[in-house]
């Protein structure tokens, strides 16, 4: 059996984007970044001229990710694309991820669920998986329940504190559940 797989998004989970602007999380250090995604959104503009972007993280959320990935293979499932190993990887401690290929950014998504969920479902490719993100619901959890044959835990991150100790012990107990056919 394969290992399932933590798809990681990075503003909401890692970068708490909707907490209070003047007010920096506990925990969280501030960061300018001015990633190639961002300075591409902002066509025409000369890239010194694009602003950057502040991003909280917190170091801590590196090791308890490195702990996680004896249980599961991390993956990037983010809008930041590969610049998520270039920026936001190297500041947490972690190792270079593999990165889900969107087809598309945005969109709308099937059956009134978030735009990234059926793709996935496809990237899973029929293995366990666990998410992490600040816009799955409801709609998105009966989605892959219907259309996933292998457990799913699709796990809501408030995006004004971003991931927390309930996290990280859930997406630990959902992969010790799944048994040593799913480990290491």
């Amino acid at each position: 059996m394969s290992r399932p797989l933590l798809y990681l998004d990075v503003d909401g989970p890692l970068n708490p984007w909707a907490a209070d602007p003047e007010r920096r999380p506990a925990g969280y250090a501030a960061h300018r970044m001015k990633p190639d995604s961002w300075v591409a959104l902002h066509a025409g503009a000369p890239p010194d001229a694009v602003p950057t972007l502040r991003v909280w993280l917190n170091p801590a959320h590196g090791p308890r990710l490195l702990e996680l990935s004896g249980l599961y293979d991390l993956v990037w499932a983010t809008t930041w694309g590969e610049d998520a190993n270039v920026h936001i990887a190297p500041v947490l401690g972690l190792p270079h991820l593999p990165v889900v290929a969107w087809p598309a950014l945005f969109g709308e998504g099937e059956e009134g669920t978030y735009w990234k969920t059926s793709h996935l479902i496809g990237h899973a490719a029929g293995r366990p998986f666990a998410w992490v993100d600040d816009e799955v619901g409801e709609a998105d959890r009966a989605f892959v329940a219907r259309e996933h044959d292998a457990p799913a835990l699709l796990r809501h991150v408030d995006p004004r504190v971003g991931l927390r100790q309930q996290d990280f012990t859930a997406l630990d107990a959902f992969a010790r559940a799944l048994g040593p056919d799913h480990s290491g």
